[in-house]
């Protein structure tokens, strides 16, 4: 799977790293809130249509986003609480880029661009919230192939190559269609259950 292919690669690369930043006992918490704050710089050089240090500045955002996880798990300080926090500003995260993104189009009066931008946090917001809420109701529910890391990757891709455009039309169409899947998945377990208790 792409998540998978992702994970490998970004694992090869952040290990060293990850290790390094655990060595130093900084908490994952701060490391969480690091990500943000890096990502928020990120939205702003986005808004001023500099896409490449944008994406290199979302780069180096990366390495606090996905290793405050694998820090806390090495340093023995994973909590439920910070996998929830982890989760809440991870979405701020996405949702600052995207805010960037909607003044950056805003600014040069492409109105097509704005909405398709808002449909992009529309479909990214509730990708996660698809899989948060059925799992209220089923045990899990990771079906679908655009999740956060591959999202970033994206934006990363997008902004670095100057090809920002058509990288909204995709995750516009595949966080869309992943929300999608996690309904009828969800769905289909139900009718599972239902039937064996019958």
């Amino acid at each position: 799977m792409l998540s998978r292919g992702i994970g490998t690669g970004g694992n090869f690369i952040l290990d060293p790293i990850i290790r390094g930043i655990a060595l130093t006992r900084i908490h994952p918490n701060v490391l969480t809130a690091l990500g943000l704050v890096i990502n928020i710089g990120a939205a702003v050089l986005f808004a001023g249509g500099h896409f490449l240090y944008g994406g290199l500045v979302v780069m180096g955002a990366s390495i606090f986003d996905f290793s405050d996880g694998k820090v806390a798990r090495i340093t023995n300080r994973a909590t439920p609480f910070g996998a929830f926090f982890d989760s809440v500003i991870d979405r701020y995260s996405d949702l600052a880029l995207y805010m960037g993104l909607l003044v950056h189009y805003a600014r040069i009066d492409s109105i097509f661009y704005v909405v398709l931008v808002a449909v992009v946090m529309s479909g990214s917001v509730m990708v996660s919230y698809t899989r948060s809420r059925a799992e209220c109701i089923l045990p899990s529910c990771k079906v679908g192939f655009l999740e956060r890391p591959e999202r970033v990757v994206l934006i990363i891709i997008g902004s670095l190559a100057n090809r920002m455009a058509p990288v909204l039309w995709v995750i516009a169409v595949l966080s869309n269609i992943t929300v999608i899947h996690r309904c009828v998945y969800t769905w289909q377990e139900m009718q599972k259950d239902r039937i064996s208790a019958s």
